[in-house]
């Protein structure tokens, strides 16, 4: 009798000790944390949907010439920025017309935590530290955009010397 009496009196105690817990917020219930988790999810698979749109709208413009001070808007031509607004804008995601203006939106992110549809920034030959030209990445070292001969394009970030002049980068999705 004594030993069934300590049992209840443990099993009380456990009781209203997860009782106080979660009316405290200390402890979250099954469903608050499938909620957290099932958030988190939706924001990822949201954030890769609209990275996989922007990446097909650039897609669709694979070899447009390139033109520096392309007019924003028009898609016969484009520079690096011209090309990354209007893609964004398609998608849904307004951006300022230059490379410089742009590296200020969105939120910085690491070299090494890139994800598709990420902006990444560069400076060109005889400017360096200078952000001067911008493409959107694609993921696996893969970077979509427009510069020079050949217009927009899809190039290795490790390739060439894009590595060398890479300066930021920014999640605007």
């Amino acid at each position: 009798m004594k030993n069934q009496n300590n049992w209840y009196k443990k099993l009380a105690i456990t009781a209203l000790t997860v009782s106080i817990g979660l009316s405290a917020g200390m402890i979250s219930t099954p469903h608050q944390a499938d909620a957290a988790t099932n958030s988190t999810i939706e924001a990822s698979i949201t954030a890769t949907s609209r990275a996989s749109q922007v990446i097909g709208i650039g897609k669709n413009y694979l070899g447009r010439p390139y033109q520096f001070g392309a007019r924003a808007g028009q898609t016969s031509t484009f520079d690096c920025s011209s090309f990354t607004q209007y893609v964004f804008k398609r998608a849904g995601v307004n951006l300022p017309r230059t490379s410089k203006d742009q590296a200020h939106v969105g939120s910085y992110v690491s070299r090494s935590n890139l994800r598709a549809g990420d902006l990444v920034f560069f400076s060109i030959p005889g400017k360096p530290g200078v952000i001067n030209h911008v493409a959107i990445y694609m993921g696996n070292g893969n970077l979509l955009h427009t510069y020079g001969a050949g217009g927009v394009r899809i190039t290795n970030i490790h390739s060439g010397t894009w590595s060398s002049r890479y300066m930021t980068a920014r999640r605007v999705l």
